[in-house]
């Protein structure tokens, strides 16, 4: 019996257990991993997804929210150094997926909760008990058995079963039942007198499970037990009066603290929709077509199988050019190779001296974890020739290691010798943290590739075999096999692995890279891409490298009022929706929110429904209806205002560092196919700007002191200006030359009118269409869009066309090209496949031919930016201005310019911005300054 069933009245609130859901997921398809066509593993993504899509949809909850660990250390780090030191290295396929994780609960608008210095568990019981003394009941979602200890007769454990087995839920009958206790406390007792090897908590060596048990059952504590020590017999005795200190330090250990200090609300807990347009793309992404499908409807398909099909067709074209014949694969073993160890001062010295005389060479550094800001070098390979490579062994010790990379300054910070690599921004982010500058000019392999063969995968490994035949080392040579049951050794971590073969591993890696790059760049200019990628992609690996360097400071206090506010006006709404309706209500819950707008109040007579057969509360389906009632509009602020709140205001403090005070995002330069940059870890090119709540979010992000203001430097209309460049329509060339507002002029000419008889109302319609005319907008979608009679909407298009003829002609031309060659280009190069260009579905084509004449402008917009942070980084440095990069989101760059030199720092930054690329179209840079983000944009 499910918990909607159980306690049909009751608020519920499910805590997730993140990591421990996340392993349990991941492990549970250990026997048959589940990959992307691309080959990132997706099990542990893949089955957090189910199990929460189950908990949703069979418990129905009103409030959810998932906890997480954090790297920081905790009270148990101080009380005991040892206390998980012994744990492995989370496997290498699980790191790959914790980005998506992160993703999927924010896709599906669930709080994620971290709070730096307490463990997920300290999070949840808190909450939980919290919670519970606020008339909830609350089900903690984890199968980790320490969280016994927590049930009460408001607080259960949802366990959920394995493999798709039946969910167990643990109150306190089963509690005391399973430890044949007689009261849930007595569980902290039991586990601390048997310790946790998993979590390397002592215990008293010698005894185990069973004989805790007992021995609590019968004491009743640890601390009677002390007391009643006399009366045990033999080793029992001896190993309980020897081990007094390591018994209470245990019991403190497993003990699950009750006050963490926080400030969520448990209302900000609420349930939300999960059916988002980020969640359908996360879907697309990780190729969930059955997940997809089932939630999204029949449409929806992430084309696995022609893409695998595309790939596998384009990887024999590639060998066909470079091996006469079939032949095997080689390792290590079957190629002669000269890989050196480097150790002492001396050697390292020859290594300088030989770098220095190079015009190349190929890096790669060996770390302790994926995060550049905290991860330490084990060492750094070079390889200047093939088959031969240098392993510079960095020690342990802090000060040895600043040393050694010092002395290795000269050779990275030389302007005049190309460093080739493979992910270099991770590198030489790396060795930012620890103040090297990587200088000189760039070649990484990765995004080489990525603009080479935009379809296909790019990791190291993968690019060996396709390029040189060549199977490199695989991880699990070093550190052993990842586990496929618990029982199975657990690999080892980097550090413990034998020298010999930590040099074999890392010189291989950068001896392949500089092979890889050897055998990329003769293809560089032939598929039409190296001004793409040694002028936009590589030489703006510096600049992001700066950029996440620098950060940007959050004022969290005023993160923090603004949280209160919201609240406050979530309330408000809140109460407005209930007295429309008439009654109170889950406005978070699409079902019950479907009832009262079509059931109750009537809004359409045929509603549209989702694939389950629930009325749709989607935000387009709400806004289409705005006009229909006041609720409406109310609905649509509530779920903006919980939405900011929750997935903004509350969590953005959560990512500032606390070394440096800053906000440090991470920037993918090819996340997109178009070319534009994804943020990440936070997201901050998410934050809406359209309406006034979501702007505010900028107000709390400030200049680092008193002496600095935030710049905002943002093209104006970037993609319609690159439309006319592209189309050379002389009318809306003209529009842009003369400086007139290119929505007014669309509206009278679509509208038949002169400019200064043009209302408000046509030039909001008309920038519609600009806009709309862009990604291929249809006459039904405009309909939608603006809400007018679909004649009318056919009408405007109609006339759009009539009036800007040069648009029209560069959709054709663009649509024939991509039709004849399978792609289209950005005036870089960029290129953008079309692999359903020529389908024989008319529904695929209609949408490839969109993505050919969108694609083009979308790409040359995002070169544009990319060339303009390039220009205005050199520009600063040039000018040996203070005044820093620190931002980018879409159209717009962000600076932390020192006040004194705004006159002159900010001509320089426009004019840097206006010389991207040669064009005829005027380009406009609206600038502005302010004490925070939002007074400058």
């Amino acid at each position: 019996m499910s918990t909607a069933e159980l306690f049909p009245e009751t608020q519920k609130l499910f805590l997730l257990d993140g990591m421990a859901l996340f392993y349990r997921a991941h492990f549970a398809l250990i026997r048959s991993h589940r990959y992307t066509s691309g080959g990132l593993c997706t099990s542990g993504v893949f089955g957090m997804t189910n199990a929460v899509l189950d908990i949703l949809a069979r418990e129905d909850p009103t409030h959810i929210a998932v906890a997480f660990d954090t790297r920081e250390p905790t009270q148990r780090h101080i009380d005991y150094p040892q206390y998980k030191a012994q744990r492995d290295q989370m496997p290498e396929d699980m790191q790959a997926q914790q980005p998506f994780i992160d993703r999927l609960f924010t896709a599906m608008q669930i709080p994620i909760i971290k709070m730096p210095g307490y463990e997920a568990d300290d999070i949840i019981g808190t909450l939980a008990v919290q919670a519970a003394d606020q008339g909830f009941r609350t089900l903690m979602v984890t199968p980790d058995k320490d969280y016994h200890q927590l049930v009460r007769d408001e607080v259960l454990i949802y366990k959920p079963g394995r493999k798709g087995g039946e969910v167990e839920l643990i109150g306190v009958p089963e509690v005391l039942a399973k430890w044949e206790i007689e009261r849930v406390d007595q569980v902290i007792d039991i586990l601390g007198l048997m310790g946790d090897s998993s979590d390397n908590i002592p215990g008293i060596p010698g005894i185990g499970p069973k004989t805790a048990q007992k021995l609590i059952a019968k004491y009743g504590t640890i601390e009677s037990l002390i007391e009643h020590a006399t009366e045990l017999k033999g080793k029992q005795r001896e190993r309980v009066e020897e081990n007094v200190e390591l018994a209470l330090l245990s019991k403190k250990l497993v003990t699950i603290q009750l006050d963490v200090p926080h400030d969520l609300p448990i209302e900000s807990f609420k349930r939300q929709k999960n059916e988002t347009k980020e969640l359908k793309e996360l879907f697309m992404e990780l190729e969930f077509d059955s997940l997809g499908k089932k939630m999204f409807g029949k449409s929806f398909s992430s084309a696995t199988n022609r893409a695998q099909v595309i790939r596998e067709k384009r990887e024999t074209e590639i060998q066909a050019t470079l091996f006469d014949d079939p032949v095997d694969e080689k390792t290590i073993d079957d190629v002669k190779h000269d890989y050196q160890t480097v150790t002492t001062n001396e050697e390292r010295q020859t290594l300088i001296d030989l770098l220095l005389k190079q015009d190349s060479f190929c890096f790669d550094t060996e770390t302790t974890g994926l995060d550049p800001r905290v991860a330490s070098p084990l060492g750094i390979s070079f390889a200047i020739k093939p088959h031969e490579a240098f392993f510079v062994v960095i020690p342990e010790d802090a000060e040895q290691c600043a040393a050694i990379l010092d002395q290795f300054r000269p050779i990275f910070e030389s302007e005049s010798i190309k460093k080739i690599g493979h992910n270099l921004k991770y590198d030489m982010s790396l060795l930012k943290w620890h103040g090297i500058d990587v200088r000189g000019e760039l070649f990484d392999t990765m995004l080489a590739h990525s603009m080479k063969e935009p379809e296909m995968r790019h990791g190291l490994d993968y690019l060996s075999t396709l390029y040189l035949n060549y199977k490199p080392i695989a991880t699990s040579d070093l550190i052993g096999p990842k586990p496929k049951t618990a029982k199975d050794p657990p690999q080892k971590n980097m550090r413990d692995v034998p020298l010999e073969d930590l040099v074999n591993y890392a010189c291989e890696d950068a001896d392949v890279t500089l092979q890889v790059a050897h055998a990329l760049i003769p293809d560089i200019e032939e598929r039409g891409v190296s001004k793409v990628c040694y002028e936009v992609e590589c030489p703006l690996i510096p600049v992001l490298v700066d950029m996440e360097f620098e950060g940007i400071r959050l004022d969290t206090e005023a993160l923090a009022a603004y949280s209160t506010v919201l609240e406050k006006e979530i309330a408000d709404l809140q109460a407005r929706i209930f007295s429309a309706a008439g009654h109170e209500f889950n406005v978070d819950s699409p079902k019950q929110l479907g009832i009262v707008l079509y059931d109750e109040l009537q809004l359409e007579e045929n509603p549209k429904k989702t694939a389950t057969g629930q009325y749709s509360t989607r935000e387009a389906e709400l806004e289409r209806l705005a006009g229909k009632h006041p609720v409406i509009a109310d609905v649509l602020d509530y779920r903006n205002a919980r939405k900011l709140k929750s997935t903004y205001v509350d969590q953005l403090p959560l990512a500032v560092n606390e070394k440096t005070k800053h906000v440090h995002t991470h920037y993918s330069q090819s996340w997109t196919a178009t070319g534009r940059m994804q943020s990440a870890d936070p997201n901050l090119q998410t934050i809406p700007v359209r309406k006034q709540r979501g702007r505010e979010i900028r107000a709390a992000f400030v200049p680092r002191d008193d002496d600095h203001l935030i710049l905002s430097a943002d093209y104006s209309q970037i993609e319609l200006r690159v439309m006319a460049e592209l189309s050379g329509d002389p009318g809306m060339m003209e529009a842009f030359a003369s400086g007139e507002d290119i929505h007014t002029v669309t509206a009278a000419k679509v509208y038949k009118v002169d400019v200064d008889e043009v209302t408000r109302e046509m030039r909001a319609k008309a920038k519609t269409v600009n806009f709309g005319i862009i990604y291929g907008i249809s006459a039904f979608g405009l309909q939608q869009r603006l809400n007018i009679p679909r004649a009318e909407a056919s009408e405007l298009i109609a006339n759009y066309f009539e009036k800007y003829p040069g648009v029209q002609d560069y959709i054709d031309r663009t649509i024939a090209f991509a039709k004849e060659h399978g792609y289209v280009a950005t005036q870089t190069g960029r290129r953008r496949y079309l692999r359903d260009i020529n389908s024989r579905s008319r529904g695929s084509v209609q949408a490839a031919e969109r993505l050919a004449m969108n694609s083009p402008i979308q790409g040359t917009a995002a070169d544009m930016l990319k060339l303009a942070m390039i220009r205005v980084h050199e520009a600063l440095a040039d000018g040996n201005f203070k005044t820093k990069m620190v931002l980018t989101v879409h159209d717009e760059i962000v600076f932390d310019m020192l006040k004194s030199e705004q006159e002159t720092v900010m001509p320089v930054i426009e004019q840097a911005m206006k010389n991207t690329l040669d064009m005829k179209v005027p380009i406009e840079i609206e600038m502005g300054v302010g004490e925070n983000w939002l007074e400058a944009h």
